[in-house]
């Protein structure tokens, strides 16, 4: 061997552990520092290509050498961290399959043995790299070791980089690591010597033992006595800090080969702990290797396309997908259509190709008009938009396999197609970027060669019609197949109309309020300006805290890496401090209102009927809970003045139309009144009482009329506080009381509703009983952090074991709602229409003389969709614009 690389093993697990912060595998355990560990020693190999390597861990108990000398030898370290551990062992495996030499001498720190083998590979002729960060390795630098650091863009440190670095040659670092000491490892050095003056000294001196031999010789009295005082503990730092270099181990070059890598191994690891990423960059030849043969078709002929829809019109289910020329739904067009009836076969069908879009389409017709037919999608609602925007509506939906994905693992937000073919099939797709490109140079689906569309598209069918055999099977056997079938598939329609319909946005009140918030930036952008004596960039966090904290001497709460915290609850607490920062608060809420809402929506909106169509999202939140986005209208404020004039920009869409919007009243309060069965919350639901009032009542003792603004609202706070598992910590800093205040009011809270509290811990022991917490539909959350012996990685999963029976139910209560509602309206035509759902709230539409009809049959469904132990309430309101609602 010419080369050896020689991997500080702990040091790499240990940098990744707190850089990566925590990231956990699908059973809960921690993942984060194999992660890193592994990507570290991968761009070694990408960026030097050794074929000779060892990686280095520390032996068990392989601090007695050096406690024999020195008790208190990293005496001061706490244990290591308990997730950890699991990670040391998984990276021992992870090198066995990986072909990577690795040693674990027993009795021996890792730099020992390191030094040992690097002092030997010299030895032999062989330059050595020792791959680390630890300074102390700096002792062995010479013409034939030199360190690289991996994490500092492979800097490598030879002799005149340690004199660089640290003022002394690679010979004098014992002397000057004995002289400074070395506060991670307990090695105590001379008290008040640091780097800058043992350099110096021994820039001076040469050598450790020169200097003890003339302390006279040192400049200053203090420093002197020191250096006298501290001879003892310096020789003894010195034995502390030399590497032991005889530690025993094979000696012969074939142990150092990389070996040939256990691809199939290190595919299950990668798969036993999500690690996708890693997963698709394995060598994709032998994923291709062992998948079947594929029969993937391109119909280009009128004849054979008719032959093809005579053939499929007889099958109980098919998988379609769509091939188009944009991301939006509503201004997508058919660029092409594939098909699959069964695993491993599919078909392409060009709309550009020798056909034509028209003739084709029309050939396609019955088929995509029969009502025999289940149709099968990933993300199936997009196709139902293009299918739309083509004038052909497909009738019977048979599943999605998005949604399947996200019912079975709603907390994983992996549920991509390309992901889940990883992931399910260790199947490499074809990226959508080898078609299309990236950038300013990327091209339109309508303009890809058919030869590589038609593979692309073949492909994506195929493999979603692999995705819902396998994932009907999983959803069986976990008991959520009726999740999918009577909520999330009856609503794919619902949501698909909504968004088809949008909501019409009055164009004039979004200028006028756009020009009104400019007027009031610039305003508060010079008032800013005036204090801060100059201009700045106000949306820069370093110049505003340069500003703040160094200029006008304001004292910050939180330092970042890149300076003091500017966030807006560091801002919120330094409020009162100075003028300027009530200011900057005003100045990013106006600011954030007229780019995220009022000016997107002014973009977003379609000409000419100047209507929204945002899309809503049934497989994002974790709880079940639904989302939107493009534009989000669930995060439009309402608190602040500006936020209610962007609501009360929405409008019917024709005359004589009015708004309805119906909101569930506290429902997961309903909820865990119902859930726990507490008897003193379900009084308070069952009498009509303000359920913050009657908890105030019951904590301070006093009767309901006594209870002030205040103690109200300091009961809501903890009501839903509780909801989210707050502490007592998080209750004293949303409420600005002692952290013993918000102690002893949560005790109260607990002895008022004992049987809330036995609720709560039950939650949490059947979550870690099973793994997952479930809502009263039977909708299942697995949260395997609940087992991480990571305790803020579990406290937080803690938080969500408690949370999603609760926010989960809500969010099945409002769909099958809206599944009612929806049969309903079918059933009365002209009376009103569904817009959005935003949370616990639904807004929708109709004649101004059906108002009354229409709340009453919304009250209907809206309250009689779940039976509980407390009354379930709605509250209607009606307006000409959703602000007025």
């Amino acid at each position: 061997m010419k080369t050896l690389y020689i991997i500080d093993a702990v040091n790499f697990i240990f940098r990744s552990y707190y850089a990566i912060g925590p990231m956990t595998g699908p059973q809960g355990q921690s993942t984060g520092a194999l992660y890193g560990f592994i990507r570290s020693i991968y761009k070694l190999m990408r960026d030097f290509s050794p074929s000779h390597l060892v990686a280095v861990f520390d032996g068990p108990d392989n601090k007695k050498q050096r406690t024999a000398i020195y008790a208190g030898y990293k005496e001061h370290r706490t244990g290591m961290p308990e997730d950890l551990f699991p990670q040391l062992e998984l990276a021992h495996k992870f090198c066995v399959n990986a072909g990577i030499p690795h040693l674990e001498p027993p009795g021996v720190e890792a730099d020992d043995a390191m030094g040992s083998i690097a002092v030997w590979a010299a030895s032999q002729g062989v330059k050595v790299y020792i791959c680390t960060s630890d300074k102390d390795m700096c002792q062995l630098v010479n013409d034939d070791i030199h360190l690289l650091n991996v994490y500092k863009d492979n800097l490598e440190i030879d002799a005149s980089k340690v004199v660089e670095l640290f003022g002394v040659r690679p010979d004098q670092i014992v002397d000057l690591l004995a002289l400074m000491g070395d506060a991670s490892d307990n090695i105590p050095g001379v008290e008040g010597v640091g780097p800058k003056t043992a350099a110096l000294w021994l820039q001076e001196f040469g050598t450790l033992d020169e200097l003890l031999a003339h302390p006279e010789k040192i400049q200053g009295a203090k420093k002197k006595q020191s250096l006298i005082d501290g001879k003892e503990n310096a020789l003894l730092s010195r034995r502390l800090a030399s590497l032991d270099l005889h530690v025993p181990f094979p000696k012969a070059q074939d142990f150092f080969h990389l070996q040939e890598p256990d691809l199939p191994a290190i595919r299950e690891l990668y798969q036993s702990l999500n690690y996708l990423s890693l997963l698709k960059e394995l060598d994709q030849k032998a994923a291709a290797a062992s998948a079947p043969a594929t029969t993937y078709e391109i119909i280009d002929d009128e004849a054979r396309l008719k032959q093809l829809v005579s053939e499929l019109s007889s099958k109980e289910f098919l998988v379609i997908d769509t091939e188009t020329t944009s991301l939006e739904p509503m201004r997508a067009r058919l660029v092409g259509l594939s098909f699959s009836a069964e695993p491993a076969q599919a078909w392409y069908i060009p709309m550009n190709g020798k056909v034509g879009k028209t003739a084709a389409l029309e050939l396609l017709r019955p088929l995509l008009s029969s009502r025999s037919i289940g149709w099968i999608g990933h993300n199936l609602k997009y196709d139902l938009h293009v299918m739309a925007n083509e004038g052909i509506c497909l009738e019977k939906i048979a599943s999605d396999t998005m949604i399947a994905s996200y019912l079975l693992s709603p907390q994983s937000g992996r549920h991509s197609l390309d992901q889940l073919s990883l992931e399910k099939f260790g199947k490499v797709k074809i990226p959508i970027e080898n078609l299309i490109g990236k950038g300013q140079k990327q091209i339109s689906m309508d303009q890809v060669p058919l030869p590589d569309i038609g593979e692309y598209a073949c492909e994506d069918a195929d493999y979603t019609y692999r995705l819902h055999v396998l994932l009907s099977e999983e959803l069986k056997k976990n008991e959520l197949l009726s999740i999918l079938q009577t909520i999330e598939l009856p609503l794919l329609p619902i949501l698909f109309n909504m968004e088809r319909r949008g909501i019409r946005i009055d164009r004039l009140v979004l200028q006028d309020l756009s020009k009104d918030l400019h007027q009031g930036i610039d305003l508060l952008r010079e008032q800013i300006f005036v204090i801060a004596g100059g201009e700045f960039n106000l949306n820069s966090p370093k110049q505003l805290g340069e500003i703040l904290f160094e200029k006008l001497g304001i004292k910050g709460l939180k330092k970042t890496t890149t300076g003091y915290s500017t966030s807006a609850d560091v801002l919120e607490k330094l409020k009162d401090s100075s003028p300027i920062i009530p200011l900057i608060l005003q100045y990013r809420l106006l600011e954030k209102l007229r780019s995220t809402y009022v000016d997107a929506l002014l973009s977003e909106s379609l000409q000419p009927n100047d209507h929204i169509h945002c899309t809503f999202n049934q497989s994002v939140t974790a709880t079940g809970r639904l989302s939107c986005q493009d534009p989000n209208l669930q995060n439009i404020p309402i608190r602040s003045p500006e936020g209610k004039k962007i609501r009360s920009a929405f409008i019917p869409s024709q005359t004589g139309f009015s708004l309805l919007s119906a909101d569930y009243s506290q429902i997961e309060l309903r909820l865990l009144a119902h859930l726990s069965d507490d008897p003193a919350l379900i009084t308070a639901f069952s009498q009509g009482e303000d359920v913050h009032t009657y908890t105030a009542s019951l904590v301070f003792g006093i009767p309901l009329r006594e209870v002030s603004d205040d103690m109200r609202h300091l009961a809501k706070a903890v009501n839903y506080g509780i909801i989210y598992g707050q502490s007592a910590f998080g209750l004293s800093e949303q409420l600005g009381i002692s952290s013993k205040e918000a102690s002893s009011f949560i005790h109260t809270y607990f002895s008022r509703y004992e049987k809330v509290k036995d609720f709560l811990e039950f939650c949490k022991e059947s979550t870690r009983a099973t793994g997952r917490a479930v809502t009263i539909t039977g909708r299942k959350r697995p949260i395997p952090d609940i087992h991480s012996k990571n305790p803020i990685i579990r406290a937080a999963a803690e938080r969500l074991a408690v949370n999603t029976p609760l926010q989960g139910t809500a969010a099945d209560l409002i769909k099958l709602a809206m599944i009612d509602l929806e049969g309903c309206l079918e059933r009365q035509k002209g009376l009103g229409q569904l817009l959005l759902q935003i949370h616990d709230e639904l807004i929708l539409e109709g004649p101004q003389h059906s108002m009354a009809a229409l709340s009453e049959i919304v009250s209907a469904c809206m309250q009689g969709v779940m039976k509980l132990k407390v009354p379930l309430v709605v509250d209607i309101s009606i307006g000409k614009n959703w602000g007025e609602c």
